[in-house]
C-alpha cells in the first residue's frame, strides 16, 4: 500500500538545513536516566538518512507533562544517548526558540544534529500556537520539516500541526513505515486476521473493537477489560474493578459482531474461561488461578488463567495477522505476566505471522520479554494513542498536514507536458 504523503525520498533537501520532529518521549527512571531507548533508536534511520545527504538537523521532541520549565525533563540527557548511539557529536541547546538557538544552529555544520529543549515547557506547544511554530522554524532556519514522530501525530500540537503553514513537511522513514504498515494490516490484511486486545479500560478502546469487529475474523478478549465483559455477562468477577457504565457499548459490540458471526458470537469475540486471582495486586502474592464461578468475593482478576492462555495459542496458530494492543494481565508483576509472556512466545515463534505490537504497555512488556530488542515480531509501533487511532480509522492531524504525493505526481506530470 503506497504512501498518500510525501516522504524525505520525494523532496530535494540534499545539503539543507531540515527541522525534524522526533518523538524522545522516553521513559526515565527515578535518577533520571533513560530507562528505555526504542523510540530514540527507532528513529535512527531517518537521522542517518539525513546525515548521509549532508543535511544540517535541528530536532524537536517534547518529554513528559512538564508545567513550565523542569530541569529534571530536560531533553539534554536524551541528546547524550543520541549522541552514543550514532558515535559522533549531537550539540544541545537550552531553548527552543530565540536568537540562541538561531546562532547555534548558524554556527552548526553540514552533516550534524542540533537537539532543541523539551516543547512542553512551552504552554504554546499544546495549543497549537502559529506563532510559536513560527519562532520555531525561524530559529531553526530550516528549509524544510520532517515528521517522524509517529506517537504524536493524533495530536494537532504546534510541532505536529501549526509547523506546516510555514516550512514544506514531509514524511519521515518512521512514520511512513507506521502508518503504511498499521493501515495494511487493517486494510488488506494476510488472512486468517486476528486481534488481542487488553489493557485496563472498555471505554479508552471502543473504536478500534468496533474496527475490529468488522475486519478482523476473531477477536481475543483480555486484560482488565475482559472484565467489564464478563461482569456485563453476569460472571461474578469479585472485586476486580469493572466499568458498568460500558454496558451500553459492550450491548452495541454485541449487537454488531451478531451480525457477523450471528448464533457463533462466543467463537467470534473469545473472553476468558478461567482467571489468575489474587487478593492483592502486589510482588509477594501468590498466583492462584480459578474458573469463571470460583472466583471470591475479595479476589482480584490480575490475568488469564491457564486454560485460557492455552485456548488463545491454539486460535492464535493458524493466524497469518495478528494485532496485539494492551497486556492480558497486570504485567508489572511477574506472577500476572504469564498471558502476555505466553502470546509474546506464540507470535516470536510462528514466524508465518504478521505481528504488530501496539500501545506503550505493551510495546514496553514485549520490547523487555524479547532478548532480540524487538526483532522477534514482524512490527513493534512506537504510538499509543496514535496506533489506536489509526486502527480505529482515524485521520490524524500531523499526518494530515503533510504535503500530499498526488499533488507531487500532478506536479511532475505537468512538467512532461
Amino acid at each position: 500500500m503506497s504512501f498518500f504523503k510525501l516522504t524525505i525520498r520525494d523532496v530535494p533537501l540534499d545539503h539543507q538545513t531540515v527541522l525534524v520532529r522526533v518523538d524522545y518521549n522516553v521513559p526515565l527512571a527515578s535518577d533520571g536516566s533513560i530507562s528505555d531507548d526504542f523510540r530514540i533508536k527507532a528513529s535512527l534511520p531517518t537521522l542517518n538518512y539525513l546525515l548521509e545527504r549532508g543535511c544540517k538537523l535541528v530536532l524537536i521532541s517534547h518529554l513528559g507533562r512538564p508545567e513550565g520549565k523542569d530541569k529534571k525533563l530536560s531533553l539534554e540527557p536524551v541528546a547524550l544517548r543520541l549522541a552514543q548511539l550514532l558515535k559522533r557529536d549531537v550539540r544541545f541547546v537550552s531553548e527552543t526558540i530565540g536568537d540562541k538557538v538561531y546562532q547555534a544552529v548558524k554556527r552548526a555544520p553540514g552533516s550534524s544534529i542540533t537537539v532543541l529543549e523539551n516543547l512542553r515547557f512551552y504552554a504554546e506547544e499544546e495549543a497549537d500556537d502559529q506563532e510559536f511554530a513560527k519562532k520555531i522554524a525561524k530559529a531553526s532556519g530550516a528549509r524544510y520539516f520532517v515528521q517522524d514522530g509517529f506517537g504524536v501525530v493524533h495530536r494537532a500540537h504546534a510541532s505536529t500541526h501549526a509547523i506546516t503553514f510555514f516550512l514544506p513537511s514531509v514524511a519521515g522513514l518512521l512514520l511512513e513505515r507506521e502508518y503504511s504498515t498499521i493501515t495494511s494490516a487493517m486494510e488488506s490484511p494476510k488472512r486468517p486476521f486476528m486481534a488481542v486486545i487488553g489493557g485496563a479500560k472498555v471505554s479508552d478502546k471502543i473504536p478500534v473493537i468496533e474496527r475490529f469487529i468488522d475486519k478482523a475474523d476473531k477477536l481475543i478478549i483480555g486484560g482488565a477489560i475482559a472484565n467489564t465483559f464478563l461482569a456485563y455477562k453476569g460472571i461474578n468477577v469479585g472485586a476486580s474493578k469493572i466499568e458498568t457504565d460500558q454496558y451500553p457499548v459492550i450491548d452495541r459490540i454485541y449487537d454488531m459482531a451478531r451480525q457477523k458471526a450471528g448464533d457463533k458470537v462466543d467463537e467470534f469475540i473469545i473472553l476468558p474461561t478461567d482467571l489468575a486471582v489474587a487478593k492483592q495486586a502486589s510482588a509477594d502474592v501468590e498466583r492462584r488461578v480459578v474458573d469463571l464461578g470460583s472466583v471470591e468475593s475479595d479476589d482480584l482478576a490480575l490475568d488469564i488463567g491457564d486454560k485460557s492462555i492455552e485456548k488463545m495459542i491454539t486460535e492464535l496458530k493458524p493466524a497469518r495477522t495478528v494485532i496485539w494492543n494492551g497486556t492480558l494481565g497486570y504485567a508489572e508483576l511477574p506472577a500476572f505476566a504469564h498471558g502476555s509472556a505466553r502470546l509474546a512466545l506464540a507470535l516470536a515463534t510462528q514466524t508465518e505471522t504478521m505481528s504488530i505490537i501496539g500501545g506503550g504497555d505493551t510495546a514496553d512488556f514485549a520490547l523487555k520479554w524479547d532478548s532480540n530488542s524487538g526483532a522477534s515480531f514482524s512490527h513493534i509501533s512506537t504510538g499509543g494513542g496514535a496506533g489506536l487511532e489509526l486502527m480505529a480509522g482515524d485521520k490524524l492531524p500531523g499526518v494530515e498536514s503533510l504535503l500530499d504525493a498526488r499533488k507531487q505526481i500532478e506536479y511532475t506530470n505537468s512538467k512532461h507536458k
